[in-house]
């Protein structure tokens, strides 16, 4: 039977037997794009050469999105692979129907991603949202540096316009997320500039996809950050940890676009600076590895947000880890 079409027959007034030709464009919309939300990574490539139809719904309709990230979310997703932060290979996870009660897992390799400008340069993933990525390549300090979007699903990127480099410019780091409040994604980024007799300051700013291609500056963070932004979205808040040996934990709103502090921990005896900050179950955690003989790995796990008294530490590992063989710990959603 033909994947495009099926035949059935009918029978007239006079009982003689009519073919009727069905055609897949002939089922309602809805049951189309149910159709098409169940296809692999790579058939949808093929799809979108199909016919003008297909295009627009894999490119551009709201329902296949949805849809197709919930089923994505319940099956076998596709990862990105790093080493270092630098990203190498994204590929997508199969089920091997051969084997239905221990089904293997099939690493199939997936490609355009963007190419590294530079022969020096490397691609760093800065974040991943709702099936799109956010990477830079080569070195956050250098005037060339380049930030790419990228939709894997349908194998397109495109180069963020940043503003113009400033000589005085000392540290830039960005942050990727969605707002669900404008339901548009958007690119943080962090500058702090070279001055003298003066504490430091992040200056930050906000760049809208498909809005335009200016940057809006939305205020100042209270101390410079460190690095990349922490990779922790929760609810369309943005954290990261300060610089300094203190307790603070920092939150950007997407929703009001101002930068918060968040209430310190109550008992903790671990600098900041030693923990990881991580999410958990939609709520904010640290990770701390202790360094005893056997290592004990604790969660800090604040399971009401904003609430500093809800903080509570959780033994995940008991004399597990041998000492001076602490592996780097994430927590990662289900």
């Amino acid at each position: 039977m033909d994947a495009q079409s099926s035949k059935f027959f009918k029978e007239d007034c006079e009982g003689r037997k009519i073919s009727h030709v069905t055609m897949i464009m002939d089922l309602p919309m809805v049951v189309m794009i149910e159709i098409l939300s169940r296809l692999t990574i790579k058939s949808i490539f093929h799809c979108k050469i199909v016919c003008k139809l297909w295009y627009l719904i894999l490119t551009s309709d709201p329902l296949f999105i949805n849809m197709y990230h919930l089923k994505r979310s319940f099956d076998f997703p596709s990862i990105l692979l790093s080493i270092n932060e630098s990203v190498w290979l994204l590929v997508e996870l199969k089920v091997d129907d051969s084997h239905p009660i221990h089904r293997a897992i099939v690493l199939s390799p997936k490609f355009h991603l963007p190419s590294p400008k530079f022969s020096w340069g490397y691609m760093t993933l800065i974040g991943s949202c709702n099936g799109f990525i956010c990477l830079l390549n080569g070195w956050r300090y250098d005037v060339d540096h380049r930030i790419y979007i990228s939709n894997p699903i349908l194998g397109e990127y495109f180069e963020v316009k940043l503003p113009e480099w400033e000589k005085k410019f000392r540290r830039v780091s960005y942050a990727f997320y969605f707002s669900k409040a404008s339901g548009q994604f958007k690119v943080l980024r962090s500058v702090v500039r070279k001055s003298v007799g003066s504490p430091k300051v992040s200056e930050l700013e906000v760049y809208t996809l498909g809005a335009n291609e200016k940057w809006k500056n939305v205020g100042k963070a209270p101390e410079p950050l460190c690095g990349l932004f922490s990779k922790v979205n929760i609810n369309g808040v943005i954290h990261w940890m300060g610089c300094k040996n203190n307790d603070n934990i920092y939150s950007f709103n997407s929703f009001i676009e101002e930068v918060q502090s968040l209430s310190p921990l109550c008992g903790l005896q671990t600098p900041l600076l030693g923990l990881t900050l991580g999410e958990l179950g939609n709520c904010l955690c640290l990770s701390d590895d202790s360094h005893n003989q056997y290592i004990d790995i604790y969660i800090w796990w604040m399971k009401e947000y904003e609430i500093a008294e809800s903080w509570t530490k959780q033994c995940i590992l008991k004399d597990s880890i041998q000492a001076g063989k602490e592996p780097a710990l994430r927590t990662v959603a289900n």
